[in-house]
């Protein structure tokens, strides 16, 4: 068995890491409108971006 220090009662705590503030930012109910979806398209794919009844983002493809 080998020495590593003192034995603590809490674990190492780090700091909360900072969100990031330079990405660009949508309001989802602003994107998809009254229906409360939105086709989102990426290269030769669309997707669909939808709200439920619940106010959960589904993004399917």
């Amino acid at each position: 068995m080998s020495y590593h220090g003192p034995m603590t009662d809490r674990p190492e705590t780090r700091p909360a890491p900072q969100p990031r503030t330079d990405l660009p930012v949508y309001d989802a109910r602003r994107l998809v409108g009254e229906d409360a979806t939105a086709l989102i398209v990426l290269d030769d794919k669309t997707y669909t971006l939808r709200i439920t009844r619940a106010g959960k983002l589904i993004l399917t493809k």
